[in-house]
Formats: structure tokens, sequence, C-alpha cells
């Protein structure tokens, strides 16, 4: 059994909390929080104690840190447990800042820690069983990649700031996305985009509407469409053409009843959010990382988070200057 810290309690963290005390490997030891109403909770419910993170980092019965905290705690976090030998787990993005995250990832390296970065999407069974018919020759050679990835509602303004912006925020799971199905990693980026959605994003200095473009080694072409409202949706779609079909996956709805009749059909809407979307990758995301635990190597490592923001950086740069940018 290992004992895990999770550190945030948010409403990700209170899904990796129900996860880690679900596995029959894991065991949620002890909860870092500021806030102490959702802490509680969550220690009420899974029967963990409430640490501090210097706690957390001296205590050597606990084998890994799950981090769920703000992005501007993360590569502070990240340092600390890798210096304990701690195994870590860390939601999405290492940092903001690509100086800040290689500075982490090297401290990572030279304590050989143990780290699974939370690109969720790749653990979602949809997806990695059309990565793995690609890689299985089903198709041929890839031509083009098509993401189409929406949210049902804008954020607040308020997030946006703090966010890191569209790129860095939202569009990074699709740049990860890209890589992974593909295998292997772009070498131009071209980005166009505007405010659409809401105008106090823009006021924020975001974008909430991009089209990315993406060339990669083999000639392949990826797009990928964002939107931070559909108005129907969590809209979450990929198509891979190739030189022998195609493969798909198409969203998952609130229910497959589908209704013909005279006038029409009708079917469900795509599920609300991430939180149904992806419920099944994030357990599934939880079973690699016990397999790390194992011993086993990590499918996404601190390598793929700096990969994923670089190419976010190439992307905010192809928006200001409306040029092709090179990787």
């Amino acid at each position: 059994m290992f004992n895990i810290a999770l550190i945030g309690a948010g409403r990700i963290g209170q899904v990796h909390a129900k996860n880690i005390a679900n596995h029959e490997s894991t065991r949620l030891l002890s909860v870092v929080e500021p806030y102490d109403v959702n802490a509680d909770l969550i220690c009420q419910q899974y029967g963990a104690n409430r640490q501090s993170l210097e706690q957390v980092m001296q205590d050597q019965n606990i084998d890994a840190v799950c981090i769920c905290s703000a992005t501007n705690t993360h590569a502070e976090i990240i340092e600390l447990a890798a210096k304990a030998g701690k195994a870590i787990f860390c939601e999405k993005p290492v940092d903001l800042d690509l100086s800040r995250v290689r500075d982490c990832l090297s401290i990572v390296k030279k304590y050989d820690a143990p780290l699974l970065m939370g690109f969720n999407r790749r653990f979602d069974p949809q997806f990695s069983s059309l990565k793995r018919q690609f890689d299985q020759g089903k198709i041929g050679r890839a031509s083009t990649l098509s993401i189409i990835s929406r949210d049902p509602e804008p954020p607040s303004a308020e997030y946006v700031k703090v966010s890191g912006g569209m790129f860095r925020d939202m569009s990074i799971h699709d740049f990860d996305m890209a890589r992974f199905i593909l295998g292997e990693d772009p070498v131009s980026v071209y980005a166009t985009g505007g405010c659409m959605v809401d105008p106090e994003i823009g006021k924020a200095g975001d974008i909430d509407t991009a089209v990315v473009v993406m060339h990669f080694p083999s000639g392949a072409i990826a797009t990928i469409q964002n939107s931070r409202r559909s108005g129907y949706g969590y809209d979450q779609r990929i198509e891979l053409h190739g030189d022998t079909g195609s493969l798909q996956v198409t969203n998952r709805n609130e229910n497959h009843v589908v209704h013909l009749a005279g006038e029409g059909v009708v079917s469900a809407k795509p599920m609300h959010f991430f939180l149904e979307r992806y419920k099944d990758a994030y357990v599934a995301e939880w079973q690699h990382f016990v397999d790390i635990l194992h011993g086993q190597d990590s499918n996404c490592s601190g390598v793929d988070g700096e990969m994923a923001l670089r190419i976010a950086d190439a992307a905010l740069e192809s928006l200001n200057t409306g040029l092709c940018v090179k990787l």
C-alpha cells in the first residue's frame, strides 16, 4: 500500500482524492490545503489527516504527492518532493514560464524522481484506443489530424488574468494530444484567434476563440479548433485521416438514446464538462501513476509538459505577430 499526500483540495483535488482512496494500492494519508472547509471534508470522507507542506516532505511514511494546488506553486512543490524522495503526480502545467519549467525539471532529473504530468486526455479510453489503432497501422501513414475542443461556457475574467492565457491553459491539452497521437513533435506552429465570446476576456488580455495549425516532420498537419463556449455541452472530437482510412472519436453524450421520427432525429447533448467527460480518464491516469510507483516508466513526463508549453508559447507568438513560428 502506497501512502499519498494530496496537495490542493479544490475541484480537481477532490477528483483525485476519490481515485486515490478507491484504488486498492493507494491510501490518502494526508491533505495540504489552506482552506479549511475543503480539506476537512476530504479528511472526514477518506480518513486522512491535515498536514503542512513541510510535514509532508519530512514524513517518511508518505511515498508520493499528488499536486493539485495553484499553478504558481507547482514547480516549487515538485522540487521539494524530488529532494525528499517522493514520487510525484502533478496537474499540468509545471509552470507558466518555460525557463522555470526547465530549472524545475533539472532538479527532478538530478534526484531521479518519478514524475507523471497530469495530461489526463492521454488516458481517455476512446483517445487511447484511437492512438493504439493508429500505431497498429490501421489507417497507414497519418496525413491530417483534426482536434475540436470547446468548453460549454467561458471562465470568469478574474480566472483568465491568472490562467496564463488560452493557449497555456486550455489549448495546451490539445497540443499534448497532437504530440501523443502522432508520436512526434511539430516543426512549426501558426495560430489565429480573437475574442468572440466574452468582451471581458478581451479586456483581460486574452482570446476565447482560436485555430492553430501545426506541421510535423512526417508531413502530417494538425489543426486545433478551440472555443471557450459551445452552448450545447463539452465538445471534444478527434479525427485522424491516413492513407487507407480515418479514425474518429465523437462526443460522449449524456445518454445514448436516439429518437428517430418523421420530423427528424434527436439525440442527447454532449456531457456538460470535463469532470463528467473525462471521469474514466482520471481513473486510468491514477492507475498509471500506481504502475510508476511499482517501477514502470512514466508515459507523460516532465519533458512532455515542457514541450506542450513550448508549443503554447509559439502559438502565442504566432498570434501576436501573424507569422508561422518554427520550433
